[in-house]
């Protein structure tokens, strides 16, 4: 399995969760081994210049804090596209490390249908209404080597229009949206066999008095015999032991109960970050 981030250029260099995700990569219970990140750049954020949206010569240079190798491509050139995209993969199972490909593009359009990208970049946007098309530049290539005729090319774009006009006639049949058919579901038995999720009432929770005054004491005691424990946490054990007695619980206490009668089902409790290792949960 191999996680494949796609990033719009603005929102890679803007949004903490990138960096976040960069300095959660490479931690022994969270990485992935290594992600691919594909950044489409296409040099404008929603209407904003670069230089107005970020620091650094480049969207990708957040990924150097982590020195991931970052490809810079030329989007207009789909051999380059496809080669560096087989180096990051080589790279990623070899070294099991992030590394990003910087697709470097325009958008042809504005941000979405309602936007007139003239009234806010209009040099850059002389300039990308003379470009030509990359599926034409590509195809008047190939046409050119002789590796495809033209009457090929025709019939690869009839067929690939077809596909989608048959798919948009099939959607406007689909009365039902069968959830079944998107969702590659870990729990085979949450939907019912039309694709619909089963009730949603949950079982009931809930445990006896009984064993939660037993959790409620082992939390209170120290498992070892004559070991001397901080006063600190005597104290806080004292506490808890007498919140149990009287049928009390605070928020730590009803954690505490809610675990161990996981634990106490079998089923492995896991905790992870530094607030656990110093208690605070």
């Amino acid at each position: 399995v191999m996680s494949i981030l796609l990033h719009g250029d603005a929102a890679f260099a803007g949004q903490g969760v990138v960096y976040e995700t960069f300095h959660l990569s490479d931690l022994p219970s969270y990485t992935t081994n290594g992600t691919i990140h594909v950044v489409v750049n296409n040099q404008i954020g929603f209407t904003t210049d670069p230089r107005m949206a970020r620091s650094s010569p480049y969207p990708t240079d957040v990924a150097r804090v982590v020195n991931a190798p970052i490809f810079h491509v030329n989007a207009d050139d789909p051999e380059a596209v496809m080669y560096v995209c087989s180096v990051a993969a080589e790279w990623r199972n070899t070294f099991n490390k992030d590394v990003v490909v910087d697709l470097v593009c325009y958008r042809r359009r504005g941000h979405n249908e309602m936007d007139e990208p003239m009234f806010t970049q209009p040099l850059m946007y002389k300039q990308i209404h003379k470009q030509v098309p990359v599926l034409k530049k590509y195809a008047d290539k190939l046409i050119a080597d002789g590796t495809v005729t033209l009457q090929e090319f025709e019939e690869e774009i009839a067929k690939y229009d077809r596909i989608c006009e048959e798919a948009y006639t099939r959607s406007k049949d689909n009365k039902i949206l069968h959830i079944k058919h998107w969702l590659d579901s870990p729990w085979p038995g949450f939907f019912n066999v039309d694709g619909e999720p089963k009730s949603m009432s949950c079982p009931p929770t809930g445990i006896s008095e009984e064993l939660l005054t037993h959790i409620g004491n082992v939390a209170s005691s120290v498992p070892v015999k004559d070991f001397k424990i901080h006063s600190g946490l005597s104290r806080i054990l004292k506490a808890r032991s007498e919140m149990t007695k009287n049928r009390v619980v605070d928020w730590a206490l009803a954690e505490y109960m809610a675990f161990g009668s996981v634990l106490k089902e079998g089923i492995h409790v896991r905790l992870s970050g530094q607030d656990v290792e110093r208690g605070t949960f």
